[in-house]
């Protein structure tokens, strides 16, 4: 499997030069790509963080903790210096019934928890499932969940995880989407005893804004002329902790990240 720099590269690509340009909901206007080419990240290999560009390890941790607290409220995140989901949050920091929630109370049920005894209980099922699409809760969202679905997999000691994703932001959300849901299956493989395997993302409405296409090339120019980009990082866990609710945001160190500047772009909201 391609390192994620080079996976991320043809991704944006394949938009570029198939995708068609469409209104949005944001008014900003995308290149628009259906079900593009899934990608797959062995994570046996490195963790896939993108390093051409720089992107936080401790936002993406700050943010992925906060699902797994089942908290909907800001403070946590700015307690940590993560300022993500401001544009969304009302007054109050409260964005409504998003991830954490639907992750930790939909209809009453703890999805993270009873994922976690599928996979201890019963790892043949095909109903290690965890969902954050509650269509009958949308409206209580201040913003639709847009990775929505994942499933896990045992196999042979490791354990795999796909994501769906129904309407990805590639240049600005995708790194992060990517890096989050490796940190989400370190996490339930360390608590479930099992190894890390594969990490597989398949999009829906996979898109560029148009006021990323200079950023998008810009980064597309980088990719052609560094070589240095051959191998992903590594994620150092540094804690003897293996309960998916206690972790820290500083538990997540990375080994070998040494990546270019970041490229800055505006948020659609």
């Amino acid at each position: 499997m391609q390192t994620v720099n080079y996976q991320y590269a043809e991704l944006l690509r394949e938009i570029l030069n198939n995708g068609t340009e469409r209104d949005d909901r944001t008014g900003v206007g995308t290149i628009s790509l259906f079900s593009p080419q899934r990608l797959e990240f062995n994570l046996q290999n490195g963790f896939p963080l993108l390093s051409l560009k720089k992107v936080s390890i401790k936002n993406i941790a700050t943010e992925l903790l906060w699902f797994l607290r089942g908290d909907t409220n800001t403070a946590y995140l700015h307690k940590h210096g993560c300022k993500i989901w401001d544009e969304w949050a009302d007054r109050n920091g409260d964005l409504g019934k998003i991830y954490g929630y639907q992750w930790r109370r939909l209809a009453g049920n703890d999805q993270i928890k009873s994922l976690i005894a599928g996979i201890k209980n019963d790892p043949l099922s095909r109903r290690l499932i965890v969902s954050a699409w509650n269509a009958e809760q949308l409206k209580d969202m201040n913003l639709t969940p847009c990775h929505c679905f994942f499933q896990c997999y045992v196999d042979s000691g490791k354990l795999d995880l796909k994501l769906t994703i129904r309407s990805w932001d590639v240049f600005l959300g995708a790194p992060y989407n990517i890096a989050s849901y490796a940190i989400l299956l370190h996490i339930l493989a360390r608590e479930t005893g099992l190894f890390v395997g594969r990490l597989i993302i398949e999009a829906g409405d996979a898109h560029i804004y148009k006021n990323h296409v200079s950023q998008v090339r810009e980064l597309l120019e980088r990719c052609n002329s560094h070589t240095k980009f051959r191998h992903d990082p590594t994620l150092d866990i540094q804690t003897e902790n293996t309960a998916f609710d206690g972790y820290a945001p500083k538990d997540f160190k990375l080994i070998g990240y040494n990546p270019l500047p970041p490229i800055s772009a505006p948020v659609a909201v």
